[in-house]
């Protein structure tokens, strides 16, 4: 009988050892569409939050979830937390909440952006990034629909510095820092997806890295927790285009891009130098084993924003649902296979156009919305507009059209990501 035992305790022990790490969904489908964030303190203390205005809070790496706040038609894009207890909130809508309890209550930050600047005009203090680094310091970024501008404070969210990042960027979606003064911003300007580096706490900055190709967006920023110097960043392109991955092994002074097979990328995450995921809005789960080489569409979740890396067992990542990889037995992987979050409803009429380009948008609640057109090689030719739009409508918009025979990509970007809508120039 002992002898039966024994070998039982072995073999336990062998699976245990030999236990592969795997996906698995730790919280259900927002209902606002899904999760921009997720962020986790420790292995077991993280918070999620997500466009429909929920922010939940777990104390048991994912096992449950305690729901903490509604924001009635918010689109959260961020949560960070300086420690258990201090932690910020951003949403599109154009303010910023601070939490000293954990996230039981939140309260206004306000006085954020100076009165005399550029970005009052669009009237928000949208926060499209934000980096908790230290025992003090937080920095944000903003926005995807500009214009650039970063915050900090070294006092917990005491008092903050406005940055005017105008002339470096002219959208900023994410910041990294490595510590209190060397860190990175990325997002946009003419030379397309841009990525910026400071080493004085973000009084001056440096372009080191653009896409080349105006209209896309370095989204995402990630360093190998293994190996610190080791970079990688997300491109979210337009059609035609794909999307990129971008890696550096020397902290960020050379850049390789790839290609990745889809154009709304947004979230990448790095367990190794070959292997990681990366996704979007309108993609699956995507993962490589061969350093963005090739790519295979897992065949779950979707709609993917931040993937948060602890080691090469544990990384948890925010998209329809919040997604944990680890070698733990959590049950049955219950996915929404590839879900998408719903796009933005287009009519382009007349389809082929003439000198004129008509086109309906129907906004099912308030957003943002930049308008550009791209030619079929993904230059981007001209940009219509950009509109805080205040509720939900329909909107119809015209403008004039001196350009060839051919075909065209109107490229819409939303709270909600980009997407194109392909028409013929008679």
């Amino acid at each position: 009988m002992k002898t039966r035992l024994s070998l039982f305790i072995v073999l336990l022990t062998n699976l245990t050892l030999f236990a592969q790490p795997v996906w698995h969904e730790v919280l259900a489908t927002s209902s606002g569409g899904r999760y921009d964030d997720v962020f986790f303190l420790n292995p077991n203390l993280g918070w999620a939050a997500g466009s429909g205005g929920y922010v939940y809070k777990t104390t048991d790496g994912g096992a449950h979830w305690n729901e903490q706040l509604f924001l009635n038609d918010a689109y959260i894009r961020n949560i960070e937390f300086l420690n258990e207890n201090v932690g910020f909130l951003g949403i599109l809508q154009g303010k910023l909440y601070k939490t000293i309890n954990g996230g039981t209550t939140w309260t206004l930050v306000s006085d954020i952006i100076p009165p005399n600047s550029v970005n009052t005009a669009i009237n928000n203090d949208v926060i499209c990034g934000m980096d908790a680094i230290g025992t003090h310091t937080i920095y944000g970024c903003g926005a995807y629909f500009g214009p650039a501008y970063v915050i900090k404070s070294i006092d917990s969210g005491a008092t903050w510095q406005y940055i005017d990042m105008s002339a470096y960027a002219e959208s900023l979606v994410e910041i990294m820092f490595v510590d209190e003064n060397t860190g990175f911003a990325s997002g946009g300007n003419s030379n397309g997806g841009i990525i910026l580096k400071t080493t004085d706490g973000g009084t001056s900055w440096t372009e080191i890295y653009h896409t080349g190709i105006n209209g896309e967006y370095v989204w995402k920023l990630q360093r190998l927790f293994s190996k610190p110097d080791v970079l990688f960043g997300s491109v979210e392109s337009i059609s035609p285009l794909n999307g990129k991955l971008l890696k550096s092994v020397d902290g960020g002074q050379n850049w390789v891009s790839k290609e990745v097979p889809d154009t709304d990328i947004q979230a990448v995450g790095f367990i190794s130098e070959t292997h990681g995921w990366m996704g979007g809005h309108h993609t699956g789960f995507l993962e490589t084993f061969d350093s963005g080489e090739t790519w295979t569409n897992t065949g779950f979740g979707g709609s993917l924003n931040r993937i948060q890396v602890f080691n090469e067992n544990l990384v948890y990542c925010s998209g329809t649902e919040i997604y944990k990889f680890s070698d733990e037995n959590l049950g049955t992987q219950n996915f929404n296979p590839n879900t998408e979050r719903e796009r933005l409803e287009v009519t382009i009429a007349p389809n082929p156009v003439e000198n004129q380009l008509e086109f309906s948008v129907n906004f099912k609640t308030d957003d943002h919305i930049i308008l550009r057109l791209f030619d079929v090689n993904g230059k981007m030719l001209q940009e219509f507009k950009r509109e805080v739009i205040s509720a939900a409508a329909k909107k119809n918009y015209s403008f004039p059209f001196p350009y060839p025979a051919g075909t065209y990509y109107l490229n819409l970007h939303n709270d909600t990501g980009g997407q194109s809508e392909k028409f013929i120039k008679k």
